[in-house]
């Protein structure tokens, strides 16, 4: 967050923070509910509904030379990224639009 306010300050005074994304996320691990229970407490409605979960076949795309859609559509973490998507798209047009 201070990196984000310094370059606000000095470089781009209307540089907004549009949401957070929760990435790797392992649900039986209890320091990742954590750190999701924090970051959610404290950025509220910044963080994202949807996580990305650690996957393996994300992980394996990129040595495979393609995106995590075209390597796995059907995988648990490509599924997150177009539920993700889909997050953003909704987002965005609920926004006020600058004039």
């Amino acid at each position: 967050m201070r990196t984000i306010d310094t370059i606000r300050e000095r470089i781009n005074t209307r540089l907004e923070l549009q949401g957070i994304v929760l990435t790797m996320h392992d649900r039986r691990n209890n320091l990742t509910n954590q750190v999701e229970d924090d970051v959610r407490a404290h950025l509220k409605d910044k963080v994202y509904k949807t996580v990305i979960p650690r996957n393996v076949r994300i992980s394996e795309a990129p040595s495979h030379g393609k995106p995590a859609l075209l390597y796995d559509l059907k995988c648990p973490g490509s599924q997150a990224y177009i539920q993700l998507a889909s997050e953003v798209i909704q987002r965005e047009r609920a926004r006020p639009q600058a004039a």
